[in-house]
């Protein structure tokens, strides 16, 4: 089965008045960058490149670097195929731009794979630990017009934290880092009121902090009995994250900004991530994800997927946190601490809510693993248009 062609597609859907910010950024926009992979029977593939980056880049990489070298290859010799392509750019790409685009080729390469043999990639990855996975609402943004509005930045926090109890969640995570600390941490503790104390809660920081700022804002997570402390430092400063997880009592999840095995090695090794958060579409695809999950294992680290995307890029990583194992395992596992969660951004996406034909659906807090061939979705073709901004293909009738 013959790589015939490769088409890519810049899909955006302006928010308008619903932008929201985090400490990074604000999101005027969703933006996804879809891989389709055809092969010479006519299975098609599907892919998601790029998480926190201009998607344009990783298109360009596909068609100019990337598919001269995968075009009549055979599309179910995955491995081969990702290392071809990692050891081409390594020299100046193991990281970055490089790494999005083969991240996304390699997921439409295991749709293809599953598809051919009629199952869902966690089955041809092993088999199953699951088949729903418990979710937390991630949001708890900064919204509106004047973000230093500090009194009604914690009233919205309040309603918004209301809004998820009320539809079934269990665990939510919110946003720290733009506002000054003091008033972050009112915004946190008035989550923490409203949801009472039962209420699993994560805060996400987006590597606001340096080391001393990040010591402050942990201590205080710590007081309000949160769950984990996620990215409090830029990721870079390993040896600082290893140094504030020795601080802190607080659990530091990271790693949604490195890529591939290499570098998520460097994070277990300096003892830097008590969770480590790698993003399928952007660390190297679901053939580097397995590799990942080994390593977690032997580190004895537990692995919750960052997941911020389009319906297939939440697919890719349904798939793969089907076979994330119990770290530790026990035989009955019900602490939240040995269990995979599910990232569920609640925030507004037309490309992940309207994209497929069937869309994730919640059960309570849960999600139902797909089943189907390959990812287990298929692509409501209308709203592929509607929202592709351009469009590319190599391979096939082009030149």
């Amino acid at each position: 089965m013959k790589i015939d062609h490769i088409e890519t597609f810049v899909l955006k859907a302006p928010l308008g008045d619903q932008r929201f910010y985090w400490s990074q950024s604000c999101a005027t926009e969703r933006a996804s960058l879809l891989i389709r992979i055809g092969t010479d029977t006519g299975l098609v593939g599907w892919g998601e490149a790029g998480v926190s980056m201009p998607v344009e880049h990783a298109a360009a990489f596909i068609h100019d670097v990337a598919a001269p070298r995968v075009l009549g290859k055979n599309a179910l010799e995955t491995e081969p195929l990702w290392h071809d392509l990692y050891s081409y750019s390594r020299d100046f790409g193991r990281k970055s731009t490089p790494i999005d685009a083969l991240s996304g080729i390699d997921i439409a390469l295991w749709d293809i794979r599953g598809k051919e043999a009629g199952r869902p990639v966690h089955a041809l990855m092993g088999g199953a630990f699951r088949d729903t996975v418990r979710s937390y609402a991630t949001g708890l943004y900064y919204r509106g017009n004047d973000v230093r509005d500090v009194a009604g930045a914690i009233a919205q926090v309040r309603d918004e934290a209301r809004g998820y109890v009320e539809r079934g969640f269990t665990a939510i995570k919110g946003k720290v880092g733009l506002l000054p600390i003091r008033d972050d941490i009112k915004r946190m503790a008035a989550v923490r009121d409203e949801v009472g104390a039962d209420f699993l809660l994560m805060s996400d920081a987006n590597h606001a902090y340096n080391f001393h700022s990040a010591v402050r804002m942990g201590q205080a997570l710590e007081e309000l009995d949160f769950h984990w402390f996620e990215e409090p430092l830029v990721p870079e400063d390993v040896e600082g994250c290893a140094a504030l997880r020795k601080k802190l009592s607080i659990p530091i999840a990271t790693g949604e900004c490195e890529y591939t095995r290499y570098g998520m090695l460097e994070l277990l090794k300096a003892g830097a991530a008590d969770i480590l958060q790698p993003d399928i579409s952007a660390c190297g695809g679901l053939s580097e994800g397995q590799k990942i999950l080994a390593l977690a294992t032997a580190y004895h680290t537990p692995v919750c997927l960052h997941a911020w995307g389009s319906g297939v890029a939440l697919a890719a990583a349904l798939q793969l946190t089907a076979i994330i194992p119990s770290i530790p395992h026990t035989a009955f596992p019900v602490a939240p601490e040995n269990e995979p969660m599910f990232e569920y951004d609640r925030n507004p996406n037309p490309l992940r809510d309207d994209l497929l034909s069937e869309p994730f659906t919640l059960e309570g807090e849960s999600v139902r693993i797909p089943q189907g061939p390959g990812l287990g979705i298929e692509i409501n073709q209308k709203v592929l248009a509607q929202f592709t901004v351009a469009g590319r293909t190599s391979g096939r009738g082009t030149k």
